[in-house]
């Protein structure tokens, strides 16, 4: 047999039903370099995954004892992998059947590390919370400066950064599109669908643990470039320090003012100011292409977000005062 042209690396966590659509959509994939390397990293599931996985004749790698992160899976299935090209993917994602077709093409270019394409929500309807998250997956095509958990990868890219950053709780895959871009490799987003994605978000709590990861990654990703000439997220993580700060502090100014005053005036005036703020997020966002009433629920999101990723940053700014390391902050609540 001919050496495989690419390896498909799933990553997962009780992810059940959707773990079997995802492997699914792998074998339906249409013009897939054959033979191709099936191999699903199983982060201590619970659910039967790596049985499920084993179904369909993936090779199973059971991540054993130590720290648990998306960044720790990717690394130990493309290191496990031959093929010169890798697509990653989430046990929680459908692959779209012309997306590996399509994106290997651009390997051409021998500076392309990266491909990643569209991926949407497959579930908008399901709720509320899916609705509005599935607008976080619209970027315009081009080069990029990152790309997302499903990404297709040149291998040799990844050795010359030696994976991702197993340290790394979230964020790893901008951390390691840094990295390359620094040795000169490019990121490249292309106007295709690439994935559907199973967010499964159904209550505030969900929605709240998943903001408070990405001010965790935040934190801990600016600390780590803070000193070098590219430091990323820096100005994400400071944006939301002062704007998040600020929403405390006012949301409590006007809570007094209104008990001193007796007057629901000074909580209506805080209403109309927020209103103003969704609004004008909203038009910001019209490029997106989809509905007045969407944009301003992403506007509401946009700004109420920044409390919960206000709190991922003191998490881990605390924890790392105390020299503590944060566990895997998961969002799930398990298959669906």
């Amino acid at each position: 047999m001919s050496s495989p042209a690419l390896a498909v690396v799933v990553i997962g966590r009780n992810e059940g039903p959707r773990l079997t659509a995802c492997l699914e959509s792998v074998r339906a994939s249409c013009n897939m370099p054959e033979p191709a390397e099936l191999i699903y990293v199983d982060s201590n599931s619970t659910d039967g995954s790596p049985e499920r996985a084993a179904e369909f004749g993936a090779r199973v790698i059971v991540l054993g004892s130590g720290k648990q992160s998306a960044a720790r899976a990717r690394n130990a299935g493309w290191r496990s992998a031959i093929a010169p090209f890798i697509l990653f993917l989430d046990g929680d994602t459908v692959l779209n059947r012309d997306f590996v077709h399509l994106a290997m093409k651009e390997f051409q270019n021998p500076q392309v590390a990266v491909v990643w394409g569209h991926r949407r929500e497959l579930r908008p309807e399901a709720s509320l919370y899916n609705r509005i998250l599935d607008l976080d997956w619209i970027y315009p095509p081009g080069y990029t400066d990152f790309c997302g958990g499903d990404a297709l990868m040149r291998r040799s890219s990844l050795e010359d950064v030696n994976g991702f950053n197993a340290d790394l709780i979230a964020g790893e895959e901008p951390d390691m599109c840094r990295r390359m871009r620094v040795m000169g490799h490019l990121i490249l987003h292309i106007a295709i669908p690439m994935t559907g994605h199973d967010l499964a978000i159904s209550g505030f709590s969900q929605y709240w643990r998943r903001s408070v990861r990405t001010g965790h990654a935040y934190a801990e990703i600016s600390v780590l470039y803070r000193d070098t000439p590219d430091p990323l997220w820096s100005r994400e993580s400071r944006r939301n320090l002062w704007l998040g700060s600020l929403y405390v502090l006012t949301a409590i100014l006007l809570g007094a003012a209104s008990i001193l005053l007796r007057s629901i005036v000074p909580l209506l005036a805080g209403a109309l100011g927020f209103a103003a703020l969704t609004i004008r997020t909203a038009r910001s966002f019209r490029w997106k292409g989809v509905s007045w009433t969407t944009l301003l629920m992403f506007g509401i999101h946009s700004h109420i977000q920044q409390l919960p990723i206000l709190q991922g940053q003191i998490l881990y700014l605390w924890g790392r005062w105390r020299s503590q390391r944060s566990e895997l902050i998961e969002y799930k609540s398990g298959p669906q």
